[in-house]
């Protein structure tokens, strides 16, 4: 049964769109090179003074995700890169599995 993935982050909204970027150019193809990765949403919103992400990724299993995030699958993945972004750093994602699409 195919896995969802859920992450959130979020930076100050003068780093929105170099986050953005830094996304598009590191964290999507890294996802993209995965064995087992099938697709993902990219979704970004500004809110008052922040820009919020919400990564959510498609998976065929949750083996497969451990390819990507470890054995510890449920935390979060971090790059070095988003020390100079993020306004913190939630530590776990959320998984569910896809019924319907």
């Amino acid at each position: 049964m195919m896995i969802a993935r859920i992450w959130h982050g979020k930076t100050k909204a003068e780093k929105f769109d170099a986050y953005t970027e830094f996304l598009k150019e590191v964290a999507i193809p890294d996802y993209r090179k995965t064995p087992g990765f099938i697709r993902l949403s990219f979704l970004r919103s500004l809110k008052n003074d922040e820009g919020h992400f919400m990564l959510i990724t498609y998976w065929e299993n949750l083996e497969t995700i451990k390819l990507f995030a470890g054995e510890e699958f449920e935390k979060a993945k971090y790059y070095p890169e988003d020390n100079d972004f993020l306004l913190g750093f939630e530590v776990n994602v959320q998984h569910y599995e896809v019924f319907a699409s």
